[in-house]
């Protein structure tokens, strides 16, 4: 694949050396972890400059190969949805031998016990199952899913638009995050619309003005009953739920406006998922 810069041009490559050097140097070892964080790339794009860098960009993807969309849900009236921000996303891309890859526990066990890192932290598959989850609802083919956010361990935010066809096999998604981790941003097969995309932290500034954040944890002190909660909930006001999609911990609860305990044992991120779809579901009537 040769180097993870080879595909930009000498101006993103600029921007991403520049963010790599606020992070502490990578061992040298049999792979090269990769330490720029892509957030900081996209917030060094000045507003003078906004159109040469969409310029760029759109001459960059041209070779790239896109994602498939589904049809989008055609509706007059305007109706209440929800969003979902997935925290801990353990999505880190590192070099292994030639080709740069998301690091996980299976196929790069070796390599992590050399740094000294424990290849059980290392879970890309808990973020793909969890995206499968919510993009296979009813609810998200209802056209009820307002818009995606992950944020991965390090730091990394970035959106996924309700409409992206996910991979369905872990190797193809696990491309499509190295993709993106690398390149910023995926666009749609044919267009220059961009389906997946790089944003600047925090996520609360594209949050929806009066939108209730909700915080899912098992550690949460209160219970409740999910879909009495949910069936309670204003329509007028737009339903965030943050989960976790880690192997292990907690998700940071300073910006939910509440945090609830749904189970009383210990859910898959996948399983929490399932579970609000199918209470936002039943509250809206979606077959």
């Amino acid at each position: 694949m040769g180097r993870p810069y080879a595909v930009k041009g000498r101006k993103k490559k600029r921007k991403l050396d520049e963010a790599a050097a606020s992070d502490s140097a990578p061992a040298a070892d049999e792979a090269e972890e990769l330490q720029q964080r892509p957030e900081e790339a996209v917030e060094e794009k000045g507003n003078e400059n906004m159109a040469a860098a969409a310029a760029g960009e759109e001459e960059e993807h041209a070779a790239v190969e896109g994602l498939p969309v589904v049809p989008r849900t055609v509706d007059g009236k305007r109706q209440p949805g929800a969003i979902f921000v997935l925290e801990r996303a353990c999505l880190e891309v590192g070099k292994v031998g030639k080709n740069m890859q998301i690091l996980n526990s299976d196929d790069h066990a070796n390599y992590l016990r050399k740094q000294g890192r424990n290849p059980a932290d290392y879970r890309p598959d808990i973020i793909h199952q969890a995206l499968l989850a919510i993009f296979d609802s009813p609810l998200t083919k209802a056209g009820r899913l307002q818009a995606v956010y992950v944020r991965t361990e390090k730091g990394v935010l970035f959106e996924i638009k309700p409409h992206v066809r996910m991979p369905r096999t872990f190797k193809r998604f696990c491309g499509l995050m190295s993709q993106l981790l690398q390149k910023l941003s995926i666009t749609a097969v044919g267009k220059r619309e961009k389906l997946l995309n790089v944003i600047k932290n925090p996520v609360t500034r594209y949050l929806p003005v009066g939108a209730r954040k909700i915080g899912l944890s098992y550690s949460a002190e209160k219970s409740v009953n999910l879909f009495d909660y949910v069936a309670k909930s204003n329509d007028d006001e737009t339903l965030v739920f943050v989960v976790g999609a880690m192997a292990h911990g907690k998700i940071d609860k300073e910006y939910s406006d509440d945090y609830i305990q749904i189970c009383n044992y210990p859910l898959s991120a996948a399983c929490c998922l399932n579970r609000i779809c199918s209470a936002l579901e039943q509250k809206w009537k979606i077959q």
